[in-house]
């Protein structure tokens, strides 16, 4: 039996017995998590990552973003137009190689995505209508259809399974990703990111 003393905070009552099993709710979400990006992480390198395809155009992918990162550091704003012709070339290479990086990663991507969502709708059913957290934040209003989702009531800092989920995988997916070698270097995000900046125009 739980012990009913209650714990008022902003007019809610929780049970001991509620809050260890929100606690516990909480816990086993996290390792859902995990798991789940583990088996990911596990089935992207079955289909693609140990593939001779892939590892050829990421390995030209980081070659180019250390070569264009050392050029633009090495010229700076300086640039006179051969320079910026060549690293406009560069940088244009270097966009349609992360474009066939990411196409050889979509393929995998639906088959994992299908096998995703199978899981997901299980996990959701099994904690349809409970709240496994408390969000020390009130969050906006587009964001509590999905944060308060079939839960009783109209108190929006209760959390529902498939936000703490989603949270949930976004960090610790990144983070398994650097711990296995996975995630692209230092060098290719910089340059990844700054392709969907700038044009190569942009020096013209």
């Amino acid at each position: 039996m739980c012990r009913q003393s209650k714990r008022t905070h902003k007019h809610v009552e929780i049970s001991d017995c509620k809050l260890r099993k929100m606690w516990a709710d909480t816990l086993l979400i996290v390792f859902i998590s995990i798991c789940t990006a583990l088996l990911g992480e596990g089935l992207t390198w079955l289909m693609v990552y140990r593939t001779e395809k892939y590892q050829k155009l990421k390995a030209e992918v980081e070659r180019q973003s250390k070569r264009l990162e050392k050029r633009k550091e090495a010229h700076g704003d300086s640039l006179d137009k051969q320079h910026k012709k060549k690293i406009e070339r560069e940088e244009e290479r270097l966009k349609n190689n992360n474009r066939d990086l990411s196409l050889v990663k979509m393929k995998s991507m639906f088959a994992i995505g299908f096998a995703f969502t199978a899981l997901l709708s299980m996990f959701n059913s099994i904690f349809d209508g409970r709240v496994v957290a408390r969000l020390p934040f009130l969050p906006i209003t587009w964001i509590q259809g999905l944060s308060h989702r079939n839960l009783p009531g109209d108190d929006y800092q209760e959390c529902s399974f498939i936000f703490l989920y989603i949270l949930c995988t976004m960090s610790i997916r990144q983070n398994i990703q650097k711990l296995l070698g996975f995630a692209p270097s230092r060098a290719a995000s910089k340059q990844g990111t700054s392709l969907f900046g700038p044009t190569p125009g942009q020096f013209k």
